[in-house]
């Protein structure tokens, strides 16, 4: 029997990548609920929105919805994705690939 390098490394390129996939979509899924809050919003209806606007577009949609700058906003989610990150972490542990020996 013979182990192949190549198939194993693959297997561990395909996990690691959904699991950081994952990570990332929780995390913009919880800064954007984050964004909302902060912005007194309804959370639910403006997460709903990550499904089909980009980053930019919740940032433009909060904007509007709120009357406030698009840089202020923007500046705001860069804070609410420090703090979803950090909770993630406390809940899932660290999303930083785990290397072979």
């Amino acid at each position: 029997m013979v182990w192949d390098l190549g198939k194993a490394m693959r297997k561990k390129e395909e996990f690691e990548s959904a699991r950081l996939m994952d990570f990332d979509f929780r995390q913009r899924a919880r800064a954007t609920k984050l964004l909302a809050h902060a912005y007194k919003l309804d959370e639910e209806t403006v997460v709903r929105e990550i499904a089909i606007l980009t980053s930019n577009g919740i940032l433009d949609l909060v904007a509007a919805s709120t009357g406030r700058s698009l840089e202020e906003v923007s500046a705001e989610y860069d804070r609410c994705l420090s703090e979803a990150r950090k909770q993630l972490i406390v809940e899932r542990g660290d999303p930083t690939p785990n290397r072979l020996g």
